[in-house]
């Protein structure tokens, strides 16, 4: 008999949805989710992106990614600029109130990463990212199984 609850994919699933979870419950009084954060992050890394460039980075769709730089836009942490070489696209960049969270929502992500790992040591910490960076292989975005 197959155990769905030894299986690798499922508790990659399972520590997902945790982690996540202990990322929203320590950012959701500043009204934003993970996914957004994790855009904000790669902004804090190296501003004015493009919608291609931010997608490619999250290994999520565009569409996706344009509506939460539509969020983020409304609620003034992003403000899109016409590209400066292609009319037909824009770049992303930080508001100064953007910027301003880093700290703040930095440290969230920092209690959030204590909380999620407070079983392991540090070497295990060290090991386990080792091993998920592995197993994240090529970057790319993943299309939902339809089996």
């Amino acid at each position: 008999m197959y155990d769905i609850e030894k299986s690798i994919g499922f508790l990659l699933s399972k520590g997902y949805q945790r982690a996540w979870a202990i990322l929203r419950e320590e950012i959701e009084q500043y009204d934003l989710t993970p996914p957004q954060f994790a855009l904000l992050s790669f902004l804090w890394q190296q501003d004015g992106l493009t919608q291609v460039e931010l997608s490619e980075k999250g290994q999520i769709d565009r569409s996706t990614v344009g509506g939460l730089i539509d969020r983020l836009e409304r609620n003034g942490l992003l403000e899109r600029r016409q590209h400066p070489q292609d009319r037909r696209a824009y770049k992303i960049y930080l508001t100064e109130h953007g910027k301003e969270m880093e700290t703040t929502l930095t440290g969230c992500a920092d209690n959030s990463l204590k909380r999620f790992t407070s079983g392991l040591n540090d070497e295990e910490i060290i090991e386990l990212r080792r091993m998920l960076e592995i197993l994240r292989g090529e970057r790319r975005v993943y299309e939902i199984p339809s089996c």
